[in-house]
């Protein structure tokens, strides 16, 4: 080692020897540091309690209550409380069944618009304390929300504000009242995963029409349940997906702009809802509800209606695999049990679905790409199963693009992609790309948006390799997982 000496002081010939080697070695640490960082987040992004919500990917939804036993869709108001009569009812039945179909969460009709409650609500006269079932001393919230801790799902509750019963219902005093109310379902069952709120603002008694106070609700709700993620035509924590068949857009943002908007009529436009608004100013995912059934509530009648298994793979398909999250309506009948011939076709479903996502083809793949944006972030990252590491470009890459190499010839119809969403939705359009064994590439799929998760389903396939090229991107692409599959199920048509 030479030492530089420009003086004859040993101890400034000592620093100058320790800032040759200082130097360098902080140089080299700061490029390290900021070879490894990750990429800055990208527009609105979700919070924890949304990506959680994303990632349950299925819940089940469950309409109850007198419409049950009226054979209604939307009660009057005016019902004895005696008709809810549940000759046995079983929370515990609902919650295995919900589990066993692969469902992550359960929500439940609390108050639907006829004002009548599943739990002995103080605000209100027309619920379960005033029925005869069960002397008046049954409570299905309780029941429901017990049967769900047991079982691993998380609980939720839908609230109607509008109310058909209530007296006061088109009166500032009624805003109150719904707090009461919400305050009541909050408080007193345990961890609230989902506030589905409903925004059909119909007339009370004298023709008289609320004036909703949502921020007021909305405070209420985060108040009492803060990892609770709100639903309603504008969030804030999850949109309607502006249908009820069960059908995402196929280009989908969970991005939306909300100023100016609200619940009910005063809500996006249905393809708004639909689609999203690229680069919105909110993280408001979509969740597309459906029922198993023509309606909404149990009907004997529709017991040979129920959506047969190819109906659940296509809304499936169009549902999850188009970044929304699933609500599948399966209304308890007059027995308060999940009727035998919905249970049985869940269990066709979740064994479908099973058979289908079962072998990855492009686990064990050799992975490449254009370009990444540190070390951290390597190309193999989205076939290591993990949903946190992902692969990231580099800032400077025009056309990111990243290939599955997979040694083999294989054959495939469904190719799932998912974009790590804490850092944002970028990907605009994409590319999908397969290399035959003459070493050929043709396209054979693509789309816009990806969000959360994507499954595209192509035609049937033989290559010996996948390209995905990201054609269009709001920023760099992150992408958690890759995913290649065959589906020998579900009756496509591509």
């Amino acid at each position: 080692m030479n030492y530089i000496k420009t003086r004859k002081d040993s101890n400034y010939s000592n620093y100058i020897y320790i800032m040759k080697i200082r130097v360098p070695l902080m140089l080299f640490l700061a490029c390290a540091a900021g070879c490894s960082a990750d990429p800055e987040p990208f527009g609105a992004v979700p919070d924890d309690a949304q990506v959680k919500w994303q990632q349950m990917e299925m819940n089940m939804f469950m309409h109850f209550g007198p419409n049950t036993f009226s054979g209604l869709e939307w009660g009057k108001g005016d019902e004895s409380e005696d008709i809810f009569n549940p000759e046995d009812l079983d929370c515990v039945q609902w919650a295995a069944t919900a589990s066993a179909a692969g469902f992550k969460g359960i929500i439940i009709t609390a108050k639907h618009h006829d004002g009548f409650c599943l739990w002995p609500n103080p605000q209100s006269r027309h619920t379960v304390r005033q029925s005869s079932w069960r002397d008046g001393q049954g409570d299905v919230l309780k029941e429901l929300s017990e049967a769900c801790r047991e079982k691993g799902l998380g609980f939720g509750v839908y609230v109607s504000p509008w109310d058909r019963n209530d007296p006061r219902y088109g009166t500032p005093e009624y805003n109150d009242v719904f707090v009461h109310t919400l305050e009541s379902v909050l408080g007193d069952y345990g961890p609230v995963f989902e506030q589905w709120f409903d925004g059909a603002c119909g007339e009370g008694p004298d023709g008289r029409r609320q004036v909703y106070d949502w921020p007021l609700f909305n405070y209420t709700v985060e108040r009492l349940q803060p990892q609770a993620v709100i639903f309603s035509d504008v969030g804030p924590g999850c949109r309607w997906v502006g249908n009820e068949k069960g059908i995402a857009g196929l280009t989908n943002w969970s991005t939306l702009d909300t100023d100016g908007f609200a619940p009910g009529k005063q809500a996006p436009s249905v393809d708004t809802l639909r689609s999203g608004n690229v680069g919105g100013a909110n993280w408001i995912p979509a969740e597309t509800d459906v029922s198993i059934r023509p309606g909404w509530f149990w009907r004997e009648s529709e017991n040979d209606s129920v959506k047969d298994l190819q109906t659940l793979l296509r809304i499936y398909y169009e549902s999850v695999g188009r970044n929304s999250l699933l609500l599948l309506n399966v209304p308890p009948d007059t027995r308060g049990h999940i009727h035998e011939i919905d249970s049985t076709r869940l269990m066709e479903f979740r064994s479908a679905l099973d058979t289908i996502f079962r072998d990855d083809l492009a686990s064990g793949s050799e992975v490449s790409s254009s370009s990444r944006f540190s070390r951290a972030h390597r190309a193999d990252a989205v076939t290591d199963g993990a949903y946190d590491t992902y692969w990231a470009a580099a800032g400077s890459d025009e056309l990111p693009c990243i290939s599955l190499d997979f040694k083999r010839e294989v054959s495939f119809n469904r190719v799932l992609v998912q974009e790590y969403i804490p850092l944002g939705q970028r990907i605009a359009s994409f590319t999908i790309e397969a290399r035959d064994s003459e070493g050929n590439w043709t396209k054979i799929g693509g789309g816009t948006t990806v969000g959360y998760k994507r499954i595209v389903l192509t035609p049937l396939t033989s290559a010996t390799a996948l390209r995905i090229k990201f054609d269009r991107t709001l920023a760099s692409p992150v992408i958690s997982q890759i995913e290649v599959y065959l589906d020998e199920l579900f009756e496509q048509v591509v």
